[in-house]
């Protein structure tokens, strides 16, 4: 199944950035099709924007911010849970942040993007957990990447959080070894608490 889901990645990638709601079903359905079925949905796909405090926030930032990372969550959840209800099993893992509950001066519209992605991927757990389907979100810290290691270079990256770490979870999430936890927010800090 690994060696599926790197075939997988690029198809999902181009629909759910453009956050679409023609390409995310028509992909899902290629997907569907092509496999058979779905068993895990990890929805990456997401951005950041900051800077400006609520009031001095402009329009486009804010529904850049909702797009990316809401609007592509919902058109790809929804095109997929249909497959897993069929299959009568599925495991979905998304990606929101820290900002998600903890919040600071200057990254409201990515805050409040990714704490309604909380509230999403809560909500599809309830809705679907008569149907064997698990849903959970992760909240990461700030991610060690090349592009984060960019704008903040005098951060300390120790603290961090490592994408291996990240990955490794959602490969949990996405076992059978989980398959009573859903509807969890988990955080992953790193270091720096």
């Amino acid at each position: 199944m690994p060696g599926e889901w790197n075939r997988t990645v690029p198809l999902l990638r181009s629909a759910a950035h453009n956050a679409r709601p023609d390409e995310a079903s028509k992909t899902i359905h290629e997907i569907a099709n092509r496999f058979g079925r779905i068993d895990l949905l990890a929805h990456l796909v997401g951005g950041f924007a900051g800077g400006k405090t609520v009031a001095e926030l402009d329009d486009a930032t804010f529904q850049n911010m909702l797009a990316m990372n809401l609007n592509s969550a919902f058109y790809v959840l929804r095109a997929t849970i249909p497959h897993m209800r069929r299959a009568g099993a599925g495991r979905i893992v998304t990606i929101a942040s820290r900002a998600a509950e903890s919040p600071g001066a200057g990254v409201g519209a990515y805050s409040a993007s990714k704490a309604a992605l909380v509230s999403l991927t809560r909500t599809v757990a309830v809705e679907n957990k008569d149907a064997g389907i698990t849903a959970n979100v992760i909240l990461p810290g700030t991610m060690d990447t090349p592009l984060n290691r960019k704008f903040m270079p005098d951060a300390d990256f120790n603290s961090w959080v490592r994408p291996s770490s990240v990955a490794a979870l959602i490969v949990w999430l996405g076992s059978e070894a989980a398959r009573d936890l859903t509807g969890a927010a988990i955080p992953v800090y790193g270091k720096g608490l």
